[in-house]
C-alpha cells in the first residue's frame, strides 16, 4: 500500500489494525482519521471500522477508508475468533473487569470435564442476551449509558452462532478459550452465561480478537506504527 497518496486513502483502503487495550474502536477511527488530515493533507474523507471491539478487549478491528467504507457490512458478517481468559466464581455488572465484583461463589467443585461439557451446550445457534454495559441501542439511548445512571434496561436476546469453542488452559478458578462465533456474539455473555451453568459465577477478564474472516491479527499493525509510516513520508 502507497502511504504516500492521499487517493491511496481516498479511493479506499482497508486497513489492519491491532487495538490496544484502553482504546474504544470508535477511538481508533478517530485516530486514523486525524493523522490521514494532518500528515497527507486530506480535509474530508469518510473512515469507519467493521465491528466494535470493546475497551478492555486488543486485537484485530478493521478499519475502511473512502470507498471502502462501502463494504464495511460484509466485513461486519464475517465470524469472528477470540481468545477469552475468564474468571470462575464471582460475577461483576458488566460481566467483566470494566466494574467492581457484585457476588462471590463456589469455584471449587467445577472440574475439567465439567467446563468440556458446558462448552458443548453452547456450541451452536442460540439466543443471547447482550451485556447491560453495552453499545446496544434501547430507545434512543446506548445501554451502557443507562446502566451506569442505574436506569432500567430492556434488552432482548439476540440470535447468534458459536460455531467452535476449543478449551486452551484450565487452572481453576480461570480458564481461557478460543472462541469462534459470529456476527453480534458478545464472549462477556458467554462468560456470565458458563458461569450459571457451572453453579457458580463467572466474568471476562480479558478478551483478544485474533481473526475476522479471513483476516488475522498476525496481519495487523499497531496504531502507533500506522501513525510512524504517515509521519516518515
Amino acid at each position: 500500500m502507497d502511504y504516500s497518496r492521499p487517493e491511496t486513502f481516498l479511493e479506499g483502503a482497508v486497513l489492519l489494525i491491532d487495538k490496544p487495550r484502553d482504546w474504544t474502536s470508535f477511538d481508533v477511527v478517530n485516530k486514523i482519521r486525524k493523522q490521514l488530515r494532518q500528515t497527507l493533507g486530506i480535509s474530508k474523507i469518510k473512515v469507519g471500522h467493521a465491528g466494535t471491539l470493546d475497551p478492555l478487549a486488543t486485537g484485530l478491528v478493521i478499519i475502511c477508508t473512502g470507498k471502502s467504507t462501502k463494504q464495511i457490512n460484509r466485513y461486519q458478517e464475517m465470524e469472528k475468533v477470540y481468545i477469552a481468559h475468564i474468571r470462575l466464581g464471582a460475577t461483576t455488572p458488566s460481566f467483566d473487569l470494566e466494574t467492581d465484583v457484585d457476588s462471590t461463589y463456589p469455584w471449587e467443585h467445577i472440574t475439567q470435564d465439567m467446563v468440556e461439557n458446558a462448552l458443548k451446550k453452547f456450541t451452536g445457534e442460540q439466543d443471547q442476551l447482550p451485556p447491560l454495559y453495552s453499545a446496544k441501542s434501547v430507545d434512543g439511548k446506548r445501554a451502557y449509558k443507562m446502566a451506569r445512571k442505574g436506569e432500567e434496561v430492556g434488552l432482548k436476546p439476540q440470535r447468534i452462532t458459536i460455531y467452535q469453542m476449543v478449551l486452551l488452559s484450565f487452572h481453576p478458578p480461570d480458564l481461557i478459550l478460543e472462541v469462534k462465533c459470529s456476527k453480534g456474539t458478545y464472549i462477556r455473555s458467554l462468560a456470565r452465561d458458563l458461569g450459571v451453568e457451572l453453579g457458580s459465577g463467572a466474568h471476562l477478564t480479558g478478551l483478544r480478537r485474533t481473526r475476522i474472516g479471513s483476516h488475522s491479527v498476525e496481519e495487523s499493525i499497531s496504531i502507533k506504527k500506522f501513525t510512524e509510516k504517515l509521519e516518515l513520508l
